[in-house]
């Protein structure tokens, strides 16, 4: 019972930190089957480090602890493959369409651009939520906040809250809100 607890525990952890696991993957230019071998592999020390804490009360796992373990599992299959004497692997679908793999410079520039703006809009909040909301977007939950800046989780929780609120109206004053790509 207390196994198929700890694999939905395990399960909900990657699910809520895939999207960190992939920009992870991403930075390092890995290919979409790489990535998914990179979330396999955090997914397998996750396990390894809950079996390891086995007799211990086991923490709920933190966006800090899993980008830990992402960065490290891409490293090595970096190494592992540069061991190997292959730099880079070739799926059958990039063999199909090569242009994919090329940046795009119209948007590594509107990328860069949509940066810029979010940062001159974070530095345009109350300096009091700044610091919150940084944390908040780099993938920190508000109780790892709240713990790392000593403060209580409702006061953390209020912060984040009217921070965003204010970020949201600053980027909406820039122009900047949710479009759909045709």
């Amino acid at each position: 019972m207390a196994l198929d607890r700890f694999s939905s525990e395990l399960e909900a952890a990657v699910g809520r930190f895939a999207a960190l696991v992939r920009r992870v993957g991403l930075r390092h230019r890995l290919s979409e089957a790489d990535l998914e071998d990179v979330l396999q592999e955090v997914r397998i020390r996750l396990w390894r480090a809950r079996a390891q804490a086995s007799g211990e009360r086991t923490e709920p796992v933190s966006a800090s602890y899993v980008h830990q373990v992402a960065v490290s599992a891409t490293v090595d299959l970096l190494r592992r493959r540069r061991a190997r004497g292959a730099d880079r692997t070739v799926t059958l679908d990039e063999t199909v369409e090569p242009a994919t793999d090329r940046p795009d410079p119209l948007r590594s520039v509107e990328a860069s651009e949509l940066a810029a703006q979010l940062t001159r809009a974070i530095e345009a909040i109350t300096p009091s939520r700044r610091p919150v909301v940084r944390m908040y977007l780099a993938g920190y939950s508000s109780g790892e906040v709240a713990t790392l800046m000593g403060w209580s989780e409702p006061k953390t929780r209020n912060l984040l809250y009217r921070g965003l609120a204010d970020l949201r109206e600053r980027l909406e004053e820039m122009g900047i809100g949710w479009q759909t790509r045709a």
